[in-house]
């Protein structure tokens, strides 16, 4: 898989946030959080800007003939409008051959794995050859100003995956849930059809999505890996939805997975939803090449998602 990100160019660090809310220090921030900056999408810029700029980046980075692309799928919980899909805005700005399909993904925390799961439905089943996967969130544009905790998290950001048909064979088995009545505890306030004179305001339940998170995930990490009939020794780096360092560090103890098995790379981009596994795959802190991952997604919805991949990039 190839990918390539977009970050906005504005961003919010903690002393930004410390300024604003004094009761909250840049120490206390950094220390539970695990956060720095984020970056905060510009007033005119959208879903589909970032997805686009993070699909541009993803042609030059690797030279790729954007006529092969016979797919687009976007992850987004931000679309540009209620309709029509940002896949289409997207289809249009990139100017791909009219001769595909395009859908969009209404997923977050767990949306890159559920992306990644219809790419390989779709190369497998002699669909499409080159699936483009693009995640792209700009939820700090549904925080309150006032909404110092949220602020603290949520950073906008877009990433561009490229899956072939010929890399889908190391994609392993998938594992997905959802539960529906919990779908209040972290959910935007009007602006859709329920609510829509309602300005779109983000809400979330902290201890609630921390509670689920807690209880749900280590269930999902073992059955995924008893489907794909692997062992916790044979994984080489477990990749997990960026959610805050205190939840990921909770997770770890839990799951009793080693330090240098397990990654935390949110410091500089937030918690950016769709976008957070796809960042860390993109990092070059990491060398992932031939490695065996596992990856899983969970939050809103509340949903979650693992798949594992093996000898990854190969």
């Amino acid at each position: 898989m190839k990918i390539a990100k977009y970050l906005p160019k504005k961003t919010r660090s903690n002393l930004d946030i410390a300024k604003s809310h004094p009761e909250y220090s840049v120490e206390k921030i950094s220390e539970k959080i695990g956060i720095f900056n984020r970056h905060v999408s510009a007033d005119n810029e959208y879903a589909s800007d970032l997805g686009t700029k993070a699909a541009q980046i993803l042609f030059e980075k690797y030279n790729i003939d954007k006529s092969s692309i016979d797919f687009l799928i976007l992850v987004t919980q931000s679309p540009d409008f209620l309709l029509p899909s940002t896949s289409s805005i997207i289809q249009h700005n990139l100017s791909l051959s009219n001769d595909i399909g395009n859908i969009d993904v209404n997923q977050g925390c767990s949306g890159y794995i559920y992306g990644i799961s219809i790419a390989k439905g779709l190369t497998e089943g002699g669909i499409s050859k080159n699936v483009l996967l693009i995640t792209s969130d700009t939820y700090t544009k549904y925080i309150n100003d006032t909404d110092k905790s949220n602020k603290t998290i949520f950073g906008d950001g877009a990433t561009a995956t490229l899956i072939s048909k010929n890399e889908s064979k190391n994609i392993g088995f998938f594992k997905f849930g959802c539960d529906g009545k919990g779908v209040k505890d972290l959910y935007v306030k009007g602006g859709a059809l329920k609510n829509k004179f309602s300005k779109p305001e983000i809400f979330m339940n902290g201890p609630n999505v921390f509670n689920f998170t807690i209880r749900v995930v280590p269930k999902l990490i073992k059955n995924v890996m008893e489907i794909n009939n692997i062992e916790p020794c044979e994984i080489d780096y477990y990749i997990f939805h960026q959610a805050n360092k205190f939840m990921l560090n909770h997770l770890k103890r839990k799951l009793k997975i080693p330090d240098e098995k397990f990654i935390i790379e949110m410091e500089n981009f937030g918690n950016t939803v769709s976008s957070t596994i796809p960042i860390v795959l993109e990092s070059n802190k990491f060398n992932f090449k031939g490695k065996t991952l596992l990856l899983a997604g969970f939050g809103v919805g509340l949903s979650w998602s693992a798949v594992v991949i093996k000898n990854y990039g190969l």
